[in-house]
This record gives C-alpha cells, structure tokens and sequence, in this order.
C-alpha cells in the first residue's frame, strides 16, 4: 500500500510514518520542512504546503491512502493562520483525494472540537459540537472535521479520529512545555486537583490510525464517522504531573488558583495581547483554564467495537517508557 501522510515530520505523523514502514507500506510523506531521518528510515519526502491544491494533487498521485495529520495548533493565534491551515488545506486535501481518486481518507482530529467549558465526563461520540468556541484551534479543527465527515462518498471512504492529548518520547509540546515552567517554579494548579483527564500514548494513537485506515470498506461503519481515543484509562491531572516532577527530581507546584480566578486572568491576558498586540501567546487563557481544571475523559467503546482500537500500553508503561526519555533528552 502507498500511504500519504500530511504533516508527516511532526510527533504524531512520524509515529504513523514508522509503523506504515514497519508493516511493509510504502510511504510518502508531505510537509513543509526536510525530513532527511525519515528519508533513511525508506519515506518518500515532498516538501510542500497544504494550502497549495497543486503541491498536494501531485502527492496523492497513485496513493491509497491518506492520512491527513497536518494542522496548526495550539491555544491562541490569529484566525486566519489556523484557519488556512486547519479548514482551506483540510478543503484542499480532500479536494486532492477526489481529483487523484484515492479511496480513502483518515483524518487527525481532537477532542477539543467538542469541549464546551463544562465537566466531559466518559461522553460518547453523540455529544453536539458547542454553539461558540473559545478557542481558535479548537473552533478550526471542528470545522476541518465537519468537512471530512461530509466528504465521505463511494469514490472516497472518511473517518475522524479524536486522540486526546498524545503524549510519549519526542513530545514536542505538552511535556517540555510543562517542564520549562517547573524548572521557573511558575507551575500553578489550577482548579481543586480532582479533575481527570484522558491522555493518549503517541504508539497507540499512530496504530489506531493504521486500524481505521485499514478497516475503512464500502460497508464500513466508519465511513463518515468520528471517533475518541485514549489509552482508556483516565488520569487525575494534577496527580499526573506531580507524579511526573517528583520523578523528573523538578520543583513541585506551591501555588494554587480557582477556575474562576484562572478564567478571569485568562481573560484579561488575551484582552491585553489583542489590543496591543503582543508578540507570542498569553501564559493563560479562558480555554487554557478550563482545561486545566475540568474533567475530560471520553468513551471509546465505538472505536473498540467498529475497528478493534484498544490500547497497548498502559499508562504505568508509558510513563516509565517517557520519563526514560525525558531524563536523558529534556531534564
């Protein structure tokens, strides 16, 4: 099988990238900068930008396969950024897809595309999208996702996959992140400590990609569906990362603040990067807050039932496996 992998040098699409090789595929990945390891691992490589139609056409010539990875995230940004990225190059992959006939399409979604500001708590894939977003990222990301899903037809099979925040060796974004604060001692616990959240190993969620690629078929029950992922097994937040720092040998966190403390120095912040503005982003937004200090754990029953996801790893093993990692990589 040839597979297109978009984003393909960043965390999750490499992980994908490695196990679509490891099983014998064919890869080509497309992505903005080189990639030179993946090209020794046996990738095919094309530098390029989602938002190009022309750049992508090319990529999905004789592919079977998409897996459409690529996206700006993050938690505050100008609207028109991640709107090019996230929506018009989703349009434009799919437009791709059509234009090459490749028959099927597998998209990287998340959670966040449903999160209203209130407690999510073992919610199934029936929850609405919210009528108002907080959060650019999260307001671009859904409408991607509405996008994928209502592509699906005969000459091309979709499916949405939510991983919730993936984490594991290579992370570049949520761990070093939260270790650069501790080492400043500017870690704050926000809420009262008894939120869980779900957290999804980046090994598990790279194979869960491969499982609904693979079982995507005319009489799939995939075909046009979203589903959560997780390593099933939530986690509370803040005893997660105190477990964490406390192994790493880092400070622990001493300071504590209300959610609506949190929401209202949230605000604050982004009225001040707005209206000046200020290079960067806000050390603390409404949507940050909230998902600092409310619960968000979902079911993955569906996954589970319609194409066999189920986690490899617990969490004891990708912990042990990560702080590996990161004490000889970031600490």
């Amino acid at each position: 099988m040839l597979a297109l992998v978009t984003g393909g040098g960043g965390f999750l699409g490499e992980a994908i990238v490695r196990q679509l090789l490891e099983r014998g595929d064919r890869v080509r990945i497309i992505a903005r900068a080189d990639y030179p390891t993946l090209r020794e691992l046996g990738a095919e490589t094309q530098r390029g930008d989602i938002q190009d139609l022309a750049t992508l056409q090319e990529a999905c010539h004789g592919v079977e396969v998409v897996f459409h990875v690529a996206a700006k995230a993050g938690y505050w940004g100008k609207w028109d950024e991640y709107y090019g990225i996230n929506v018009h190059g989703t349009q434009n992959v799919i437009d791709a897809c059509l234009n090459q006939g490749v028959p099927k399409l597998v998209y990287t979604s998340s959670p966040s595309v449903i999160f209203n500001n209130q407690p999510q708590e073992g919610v199934d894939e029936s929850t609405p999208y919210p009528l108002r977003y907080e959060n650019v990222y999260s307001h671009t990301k859904a409408l991607g996702e509405q996008l994928i899903l209502r592509a699906n037809q005969p000459g091309l099979l979709t499916v949405s996959l939510r991983p919730h925040l993936i984490w594991g060796p290579g992370d570049p974004h949520i761990l070093p992140r939260l270790i650069a604060q501790a080492k400043k001692g500017a870690l704050m616990q926000v809420g009262d400590g008894h939120n869980r959240v779900d957290l999804t190993y980046v090994e598990d969620a790279a194979r869960a990609h491969l499982l609904a690629a693979d079982a995507l078929a005319p009489s799939s029950p995939l075909n046009g569906k979203a589903y959560f992922i997780s390593q099933d097994e939530p986690v509370n937040l803040w005893g997660f990362v105190k477990e964490l720092l406390g192994r790493l040998g880092l400070p622990p966190i001493k300071r504590k603040v209300s959610l609506r403390a949190a929401r209202g120095i949230g605000a604050a912040f982004e009225l001040l990067y707005r209206t000046l503005p200020l290079p960067g982003e806000p050390r603390l937004t409404r949507f940050l807050a909230s998902e600092l200090a409310l619960s968000h754990y979902y079911n993955i029953s569906r996954a589970k039932q319609d194409f066999g996801y189920s986690p490899q790893y617990s969490m004891a093993e990708a912990m042990e496996i990560t702080l590996a990692w990161l004490s000889e990589n970031i600490v």
